[in-house]
């Protein structure tokens, strides 16, 4: 069943997009920096991945030694659990190895592990990956996979985004450290929602302007070619419950007279901040004209989730459309999307200083 949820996901949507080294290595080197031993003696865990292509695996492979890994354990889906409009392609380093099976290459899933020196050259890194077919597809969900999140210490991917409220359970289930790659709209379901309000995953380090741009082998689905590499912008962040530096930044604010008076912002420079028909709570339509002297509740776009500091401020709920959202507001907030002045504006996070 699992299989066939997987595929009729992929049908409907798809979610081959390959993570660019440069964007990995931005966001990875940031837990390292605010904590040098973050992986140190860990089993990473990168399911959902394409070890063959994916910079995912190489990043950590060529890293081993320097992050101190204890084990790195990568796997991928069948091509045929895939919803790709690109000819299938057999790498050398699989159609090269004395076990490979062209009955198996398109059905099974593979794994690749690396947690020893197998060349005997002194140095552990992506030389010394080792590969063998899996008894499935890959799929995350199944009991094999299931096994190996179990023995990872921290798992780290870009999953595919229709099943990402899936996979976020999956790793709850196991109460796993985890770095993935989402969908921003993602906040808006009740599950993931239930967690950043309660601080159990936040955004991750980089910043959430303008989305992340991945490679894709689909050709008709490309927004720009660079060197050759076809290149899509998915609007999409990262997110974890690893801590790293910014996450406890305060956002330095000017009080709700300055804002009006010097806001760069011409909804709010030079008016009044307006308050919900349906709630009562000011309208803050962007994180930088929060007001630093206003202590009741105001509602803040999804982006203010990328600024977001624990220490500084309470986060209460969501106002969103959605019969998926129910029962994860603030107590006695309508359903549906705030308005003003009769007119219906895009949902908002719920938030309230700390004094």
């Amino acid at each position: 069943m699992a299989n066939e949820n997987l595929k009729q996901a992929k049908k409907a949507k798809n979610d081959e997009f390959y993570t660019q080294w440069c964007d990995i290595e931005k966001e990875i080197m940031a837990y390292i920096e605010y904590n040098p031993d973050v992986f140190r003696d860990k089993t990473i865990l990168l399911p959902c991945d394409d070890p063959e292509w994916s910079n995912f695996t190489k990043f950590f492979a060529q890293n081993f030694e320097n992050f101190g890994l204890k084990k790195l354990i990568s796997t991928s889906y069948a091509y045929e659990s895939k919803n790709i409009n690109a000819p299938y392609q057999i790498s050398l380093f699989e159609e090269q190895a004395p076990h490979f099976d062209i009955d198996k290459t398109k059905i099974k899933g593979k794994i690749f592990t690396l947690d020893h020196d197998t060349n005997q050259n002194g140095v552990i890194d992506i030389e010394d990956l080792e590969w063998q077919y899996l008894e499935g597809d890959g799929d995350f969900r199944s009991d094999e996979v299931k096994k190996l999140r179990d023995e990872a210490d921290i798992i780290i991917t870009n999953p595919p985004f229709s099943l990402f409220r899936e996979f976020i359970a999956w790793i709850f289930d196991a109460k796993k450290k985890f770095i993935t790659i989402a969908n921003k709209n993602c906040v808006t379901y009740k599950e993931i929602f239930k967690q950043i309000k309660n601080n159990k995953m936040w955004s991750g380090r980089t910043e959430w302007s303008g989305g992340l741009w991945f490679e894709t082998m689909d050709k008709n689905n490309v927004d720009k070619v660079v060197n050759g590499v076809n290149l899509k912008n998915v609007s999409s962040v990262w997110f974890t419950n690893l801590e790293h530096g910014r996450r406890h930044q305060p956002l330095q604010l000017m009080t709700m007279a300055d804002n009006i008076k010097h806001s760069k912002h011409k909804e709010v420079r030079g008016h009044e901040y307006q308050k919900y028909d349906n709630y009562d709570a000011i309208e803050v339509p962007y994180t930088d004209a929060i007001p630093s002297d206003y202590d009741g509740v105001m509602g803040v776009p999804i982006s203010f989730l990328d600024k977001y500091c624990p220490e500084q401020f309470k986060m209460l709920g969501i106002m969103n459309t959605g019969e998926e959202n129910k029962g994860i507001r603030y107590p006695n907030t309508p359903h549906g999307r705030p308005i003003i002045n009769g007119r219906e504006i895009y949902l908002r996070i719920l938030i309230k200083r700390k004094t």
